[in-house]
């Protein structure tokens, strides 16, 4: 199997995850001993996996090295102030605080592709980990661009056009009795028939749910379907799903909100981790279970603490970069 740093969730069991981050944090300890270091050299060495986990883990590690650097400075004047001895892993676990600032637009750690972050950078809208933007477009059009995404603005005289390059978009639209007005994303193409809607790209599929108005879909296949008002449809290149009713989470996020009714926790937290720099992954003990509730996007501890409240889960926090949840012990 080849492991990819791209898409490191994908591959990478939360096993070995958890077992290079506690290497992460052993091998930082001023007083680790060569013994110490044979082990994890051998544990290394026992797959490929392990191998791909450790860089994984250097790699997000190393995007947080100057904010780490001057916590544990603070640490060890704390530490010559105190009358006893704290070790320094305890502090890099403990003490360590990190900014949001500068690190917003930051998707390592996540399950992102690196062609979402070139996109990002060059696309006309963007936004980064934990920001979402609001706009309003030359025509009166409003848009909320989610966490994360990307998009286009192509408007002429004869059409206005959005391209989803990534991410997640919410529209209300501007009237305009000359021009249609079309979103594109990977699978197709959506025209608003005077609307409120939000469009969701990911690798697998297009994601639309309507709240006013309606939105007429054509996948690259060619077929076609009208989706209504209070209507959600997912659609491929080649397959337009059957429609269901709208998820209202859809929208909520551009309120500060995750919903979840019946959610698996493990899809709770993928949206979660749109919101917090660093690694956050769950483990596939705990994924299924159902969560039911609204939680704050501003505010991820709190959010990971109200989970931990209602759950069977332990929220473990290695670094304040990274988070596991896993089974209750």
């Amino acid at each position: 199997m080849v492991y990819s740093l791209n898409n490191p969730l994908n591959t990478l069991s939360h096993a070995s995850l958890e077992q290079a981050a506690n290497w992460y944090v052993q091998l930082h300890d001023e007083q680790v001993a060569e013994p110490e270091r044979l082990r994890w050299q051998a544990w290394l060495a026992q797959s490929p996996e392990h191998q791909a986990a450790w860089r994984y883990v250097e790699r997000v590690g190393q995007r947080f090295a100057p904010l780490q650097s001057e916590n544990e400075a603070s640490s060890h004047a704390l530490r010559n102030n105190a009358r006893h001895a704290i070790s320094r892993r305890q502090s890099l676990k403990g003490l360590l605080v990190i900014a949001a600032t500068g690190l917003a637009g930051w998707a390592v750690g996540r399950n992102t592709p690196l062609m979402d972050s070139v996109d990002r950078l060059t696309a006309d809208l963007s936004t980064g980990t934990g920001e979402t933007r609001e706009a309003t477009l030359s025509d009166g059009s409003r848009v909320w661009l989610n966490a994360l995404s990307a998009l286009n603005i192509r408007f002429d005289a004869h059409q206005r056009l959005l391209q989803l390059r990534a991410g997640e978009v919410l529209i209300d639209t501007a009237k305009d009795l000359g021009r249609a007005f079309w979103v594109e994303t990977e699978h197709g193409r959506l025209r608003a028939l005077g609307t409120r809607f939000s469009v969701q790209q990911n690798e697998r599929n297009t994601v639309l749910n309507v709240y006013e108005g309606a939105v007429e879909v054509h996948n690259r296949q060619g077929e076609t379907e009208v989706v209504q008002s209070g209507q959600q449809m997912a659609f491929s290149t080649g397959r337009l799903n059957t429609a269901t009713a709208a998820d209202p989470s859809r929208e909520a996020w551009h309120r500060g909100l995750l919903l979840a009714d019946n959610t698996p926790l493990g899809e709770l937290i993928d949206a979660l981790s749109r919101y917090r720099p660093g690694h956050l992954h769950c483990d596939p003990a705990v994924a299924a279970l159902p969560v039911m509730g609204s939680f704050p996007l501003t505010d991820t501890d709190q959010a990971l603490r109200l989970l931990e409240a209602a759950l069977p889960i332990r929220v473990d926090k290695t670094f304040n970069w990274w988070v596991s949840i896993g089974p209750k012990a």
